[in-house]
């Protein structure tokens, strides 16, 4: 605690310039260390960063890369993945307690008993879970392939469907499979994204575009929105993360909605200078993607630290999860 303390004083004032952006180069180079940074993190570590993307393109890039070091600006079940699919590689994470709500929503403990009650269905968890829960999974998917996913599974097969609900109803919607049993649980940062803000915003802007990750609690009110014709059905796009990057290339409108976590606007505005992007819920900022700081991102170079390991029997089968996955199909975009 006294040493995490210290560290936090030496760094905490860091503020990203030229001189810190110069250092943070000259360390990776040093160390031999590929920068990863998620769509959510901090703009001035998405600027930084090798890499910028969703937690699985970043980790199937990490592994293609010639790097003997990852440095993943992310939370940390990323990190994990990333170790997962590079195990010869050493994997830190800026700050070690950079958790994640929706991961720590189900455990392995947990999902074993769900499976006990469900014997012979198959598991399919979201890849925003930990090592433990992926090694207790049949097969992964992101949020752009969970339908796919869910569709290669044999019709009369129960699927167990974990941990987002919001997620699970979206794909339960789109499969229109009965026995398909989803997990209660969520990402509080989405969740918190509510139906009756989203329809005020876009009562507010008519002509806008809505990009709505299927995270969110106001999924379902916005295909509500375009079913009874107040919002055109088609300006209502369910998107992962890849997806409302690869929209707002394409996108004719003047004006855009997003609802997930405010990070991605940054990346958004890059793809798409001329458009007008705004958050449904500007307060929808994951207080664990913005615990990588310049500071922490320093120390880490510096010092080389956090470490991020994975015991070997748990990678092993939570990259079988993985790979099953990526054989259905190779996902567009992750979370």
């Amino acid at each position: 605690m006294a040493a995490t303390a210290t560290w936090e004083r030496a760094y905490a004032g860091v503020t990203p310039d030229a001189e810190w952006a110069r250092e943070v180069r000259r360390l990776a180079e040093e160390r031999d260390a590929v920068l990863l940074a998620h769509n959510y993190q901090l703009p001035e570590i998405q600027d930084i960063a090798d890499h910028t993307g969703d937690s699985l393109a970043l980790s199937r890039i990490a592994a293609e890369s010639s790097a003997s070091t990852i440095v993943f600006c992310g939370v940390h079940f990323m990190a994990e993945t990333a170790k997962i699919l590079s195990p010869d590689k050493t994997v830190l994470i800026p700050d070690q307690r950079a958790g994640c709500s929706l991961a720590d929503s189900i455990t392995a403990e947990q999902l074993r008993e769900w499976k006990a009650e469900h014997p012979g269905a198959v598991v399919v968890s979201y890849v925003n879970t930990t090592a433990e829960v992926k090694a207790e999974t049949d097969v992964c998917c992101t949020s752009s392939n969970a339908v796919d996913v869910v569709r290669s599974v044999p019709p009369e097969q129960e699927v167990l469907f974990c941990p987002d609900q919001f997620l699970g109803a979206h794909v339960r919607r789109a499969t229109g499979r009965e026995n398909l049993h989803v997990w209660a649980g969520e990402c509080h940062v989405h969740a918190g994204i509510n139906g009756p803000e989203l329809a005020e915003r876009a009562a507010a802007d008519p002509d806008a575009d809505l990009f709505i990750h299927p995270e969110c609690g106001c999924a379902t009110s916005a295909l509500y929105l375009a079913g009874e014709g107040t919002v055109p059905p088609e300006r209502v796009k369910i998107l992962s993360t890849g997806g409302m990057l690869d929209a707002a290339r394409r996108t004719g409108a003047r004006s855009v909605l997003v609802a997930t976590e405010v990070g991605m606007l940054h990346q958004l505005r890059r793809a798409a200078p001329e458009v007008d992007f705004r958050a449904v819920n500007d307060r929808a900022s994951c207080r664990y993607m913005k615990m990588i700081t310049p500071g922490a991102l320093l120390r880490c170079l510096r010092e080389g630290a956090d470490e991020v390991d994975v015991p070997a029997g748990t990678a092993e089968r939570a990259r079988a999860s993985v790979e099953r996955m990526i054989s259905i199909g190779r996902p567009g975009g992750g979370e």
